[in-house]
């Protein structure tokens, strides 16, 4: 670890600690901001040719404009029409290879930023936001043949696929944000704080979803959609757990197929040419 990085968290550490012994609550807000923070924020970015084709397309959610991209065919219908969702941390740029790929099979695409990524406004995220914003995609850009999601937008996806229910859409979900409470035990490994203002923490985002935190759960949402999916996770995924899919995988769910891979981790995973034209065929087939 730099320096830099941790003269950072030693810094959060700290000021956890000390906000927690004068108010656990206030100690709960300051690291749900944090947590709820891009950590690499907005770095500007070079555009991929791919994205220069593409019609920008843009609306208002919670008073933040969010900024996306659109393909469309030239001189012929359509033969689907795909959404992609990016992670925590990325945008839709990293996703060139797919759109390149769906445009030769005639395919519309939509890709948007969520907030506080890419190109869209904001500062801060969390799935219920990107949720709203995918529902609202989906009424102003829908319906979608298929949809493909990386990280927590595969979270996302499942909450606005048990919201909106559109059994005839395909998912792929790409190394998938199964558990979210994996994603808090995480955050305070690495920012430890003491027992109440974790209990605070967590009523935080219970109060801000009227859900405790274990309902934000792949493992809870797959078994309640009819839809076709394709997950796909790696096993040495250290973001997102392999082990995490363990319940999940052991229900044989007939609509789901799991592929799984070794060796290529959280990210890796999508950009690889073989689980590339596996995922590209699930969609336009």
């Amino acid at each position: 670890m730099k320096l830099a990085q941790r003269l950072v968290k030693g810094f959060y550490r700290t000021k956890f600690k000390t906000l927690g012994r004068i108010s656990p609550e206030k100690a709960a807000n300051a690291a749900y901001q944090l947590f709820c923070t891009p950590y690499s924020g907005k770095p500007k970015r070079e555009i991929p040719a791919v994205f220069h084709k593409a019609q920008k397309q843009s609306f208002q959610l919670n008073g933040l404009q969010i900024n996306g991209f659109e393909w469309i065919p030239l001189h012929k219908a359509p033969t689907c029409t795909i959404l992609i969702c990016h992670g925590f941390d990325s945008f839709s740029y990293r996703f060139e290879a797919y759109v390149e790929q769906l445009l030769k099979e005639g395919c519309r695409i939509l890709a948007f930023d969520a907030p506080a990524h890419g190109i869209s406004d904001g500062k801060r995220f969390n799935v219920l936001l990107y949720k709203q914003m995918l529902v609202e995609v989906a009424q102003k850009f829908g319906p979608f043949d298929g949809i493909m999601a990386h990280s927590v937008g595969a979270l996302a996806v499942g909450l606005a696929m048990e919201e909106l229910q559109h059994p005839d859409a395909k998912l792929v979900l790409i190394a998938p944000a199964t558990e979210t409470t994996r994603a808090v035990q995480q955050f305070f490994t690495m920012f430890p704080v003491d027992a109440k203002t974790h209990s605070a923490f967590l009523q935080l985002i219970e109060n801000l979803g009227s859900k405790p935190l274990d309902w934000y759960s792949m493992t809870r949402i797959v078994p309640t959609l009819g839809n076709s999916m394709l997950w796909l996770h790696d096993e040495q995924d250290r973001i997102c757990p392999f082990e995490d899919t363990a319940s999940l995988r052991a229900l044989n769910l007939p609509n789901v197929q799991f592929i799984t891979t070794s060796g290529l981790g959280h990210s890796k995973i999508y950009r690889e040419a073989a689980i590339q034209k596996h995922i590209i065929k699930f969609l336009v087939c």
